[in-house]
């Protein structure tokens, strides 16, 4: 008797006539994930895991796409790195079981998300992204009122802006600034785009309630991301006569965006974000040679940093996606990594021709990563997941997009 052929093929059927009962549970359990996100008990990791099972489950048949066959060999070696070089702490393994869940995590849910109708699925998210970023408000206000609202409209130094953030008045989103600053800009821009998809409407009360969110965080990166995702949806939107009435504007907010939100005064002190950032990577240019070509192995920045930075404040990269990858896993991490967010780029443009979308949605995330994040942060993941399904869903044109309150 010949052995039958292993396929990929797991039609919800399966579940024995509970198809509706099975998409149910897969739509919530990826909004549940998005939501775990925000808990203060990081519950996140197995929730990611139950919830790609149902992903599994659903999803007609698996594609191994070419930017899924690159996030293997970085994850692959990512394993390596980390065995060949364990730091003998136990972030490291924290880490590498992180980076590995969230991959997991995205092959699914993109499958899953590539498999079928989302319109519903979009329209829940909706709420959900509301529902987030109203308790993200919430938190920050607790934080303002226990500071007396000193910082209600500013803060002059990264410093001050990061002793707004007290442990004993955590209980949702990230107790780090810049970590929650830029959360609140994904899922935030996440949420502009929702109208701009379904109802072809670009929405001021979700533009100004977003921002209002992102300057009360006391992070820059928010501002930035948001600043430049939210000038190139309305540019591309709005006719050309008011395109000029648009510079004006950004001219005239100029000057109050560079002293309150960019805070330029103090861009190079050593207590500053940014100037910390310039610090670290003067010495990864400085010092490149110290580099190894294969990497010094998966969470070594933080003692890279420590030899050669001119000064080190504790953190764990380099605040450069792209160079903490390089550092810590060389050659073969940054080139596969690299070779990841093309083609996962190219495979949205090819999914809709959605091209001004595409560069929309994208222009957050990048722009975050130039100055934020390893590559296997949960953001990331989640970030990717919400823009594909957005992005996904139908095309459209931005001649038809209409300012709305």
């Amino acid at each position: 008797m010949s052995t039958p052929p292993i396929t990929l093929t797991n039609q919800a059927a399966l579940l024995e006539g509970n198809e509706w009962k099975a998409i149910s549970i897969a739509e919530s359990l990826f909004l549940i994930s998005l939501i775990s996100m925000f808990l203060p008990v990081k519950v996140y990791p197995v929730i990611f895991v139950i919830t790609s099972y149902f992903f599994y489950r659903e999803t007609p048949q698996l594609t191994f796409s070419k930017w899924f066959i690159a996030l293997a060999v970085f994850s692959t070696y990512a394993v390596l790195s980390y065995l060949l070089n364990y730091p003998g702490e136990p972030l490291a393994l924290t880490n590498i079981i992180k980076l590995v869940i969230n991959f997991f995590f995205l092959f699914f849910a993109i499958n899953w998300l590539g498999s079928r109708d989302n319109e519903s699925l979009i329209s829940k998210l909706d709420s959900v992204l509301l529902a987030i970023l109203a308790l993200s408000l919430v938190q920050l206000l607790i934080y303002h009122q226990a500071y007396d609202f000193k910082l209600i409209t500013g803060s002059d130094s990264s410093g001050q802006a990061s002793s707004l953030y007290r442990d004993s008045l955590y209980y949702w989103g990230l107790d780090d600034k810049n970590m929650f600053g830029a959360r609140i800009a994904l899922i935030g821009f996440s949420f502009i785009c929702i109208p701009v998809v379904l109802k072809n409407r670009l929405s001021i009360w979700r533009i100004v309630f977003v921002f209002l969110i992102g300057f009360l965080s006391l992070s820059r990166t928010p501002i930035v991301a948001l600043l430049l995702g939210i000038f190139f949806l309305i540019w591309i939107s709005v006719e050309k006569k008011w395109k000029i009435g648009l510079l004006v504007l950004v001219a005239i907010a100029l000057p109050f965006i560079l002293q309150k939100v960019i805070r330029v005064d103090s861009l190079t002190s050593s207590n500053d974000g940014m100037g910390i950032r310039l610090v670290y990577w003067k010495a990864f240019f400085q010092h490149f040679d110290a580099i190894s070509p294969l990497g010094n192995g998966f969470l070594s920045a933080p003692g890279f940093l420590g030899s050669y930075a001119d000064f080190y404040r504790g953190e764990p990269h380099i605040h450069n996606t792209f160079l903490t990858t390089y550092l810590e896993l060389g050659i073969v991490g940054f080139f596969s990594f690299l070779a990841f967010l093309v083609w996962f780029i190219k495979e949205c443009w090819q999914k809709t021709v959605n091209s001004k979308l595409w560069i929309a949605l994208f222009i957050p995330i990048l722009s975050i990563m130039m100055i934020l994040y390893s590559g296997y942060d949960n953001d990331v993941v989640m970030y990717l997941c919400l823009i594909y399904l957005i992005g996904s869903l139908r095309e459209i044109s931005f001649q038809n997009i209409k300012l709305s309150l």
